[in-house]
């Protein structure tokens, strides 16, 4: 059976009181659990050394939300997967809707940044998903399928099957809009199959979240779908009860 792991994405979200108080909330109710999901926290670089502290010996991983193709030298502002590695990350979002809308971030480069964080031992969460332009012209097919090739065809067989992938129709980001479970789960199909064609082993290993406005109100139906392993988790992340229920329906 395939894990099932629910990811927040704190985006550009926190403060270092608030963190404290989201994390504990968070270890508390994930103590009284029955432990059948995974679940892990994305957050702001800065907040790293944070969560480290905070979440030593708990029941809960971090992130962070980005990473950097080069293993060091000048390049200001980049963070290399070696140094997330050095504060205890397990996962790094790669390939997010907005670092490729505003960051201009190509699928060639996304496949490079997952297997930057795959060199350095990290989970790569590797983000796909069309606009709502692509999605009615009928494209949805072409988009996922070309961002998840790319990926593909940079990684060896082995390393295909250590990462997570996250569809995240880009026009249920913050919306309030949520693809029907019908809908993800086409995709989530199509990128199964994918994975198979690749590794069947990959297809039977990795998870492949939802993340286009996952809430605890839509969480059980979505998650029920056969290909929909978990969630990564926007705003409801940032609410601990909100973020405990979407585990729990996981």
């Amino acid at each position: 059976m395939r894990p099932k792991l629910v990811v927040g994405n704190w985006k550009m979200n926190g403060s270092r009181a608030n963190n404290a108080t989201l994390l504990a909330g968070i270890v508390e109710g994930l103590g009284q659990g029955n432990g059948k999901a995974s679940a892990a926290v994305c957050v702001p670089a800065p907040y790293l050394h944070q969560c480290a502290d905070a979440l030593a010996g708990a029941p809960l991983a971090w992130g962070a939300q980005d990473v950097s193709v080069h293993a060091s030298g000048a390049y200001t502002g980049e963070v290399a997967a070696a140094m997330l590695a050095d504060f205890g990350c397990r996962y790094v979002i790669v390939g997010h809707s907005e670092r490729r809308a505003y960051h201009g971030e190509s699928d060639e480069l996304v496949a490079q940044k997952a297997l930057a964080a795959l060199n350095a031992g990290l989970t790569p969460i590797v983000c796909v998903g069309e606009t709502l332009a692509q999605r009615e012209a009928e494209q949805t097919n072409a988009v996922v399928g070309k961002q998840m090739a790319a990926v593909l065809e940079l990684l060896d067989e082995g390393m295909v099957e250590r990462i997570v992938v996250a569809y995240e129709p880009v026009w249920a980001i913050g919306t309030g809009k949520t693809a029907t479970p019908a809908m993800a789960q086409e995709v989530h199909a199509q990128l199964r199959s994918q994975l198979r064609a690749r590794s069947a082993a990959a297809a039977d290993k990795v998870a492949i979240l939802y993340g286009g406005s996952m809430k605890p109100d839509n969480a059980v139906e979505l998650l029920a779908q056969a290909d929909i392993d978990g969630g990564l988790i926007g705003g409801a992340a940032l609410k601990a009860a909100d973020f405990l229920a979407i585990i729990q329906a996981a």
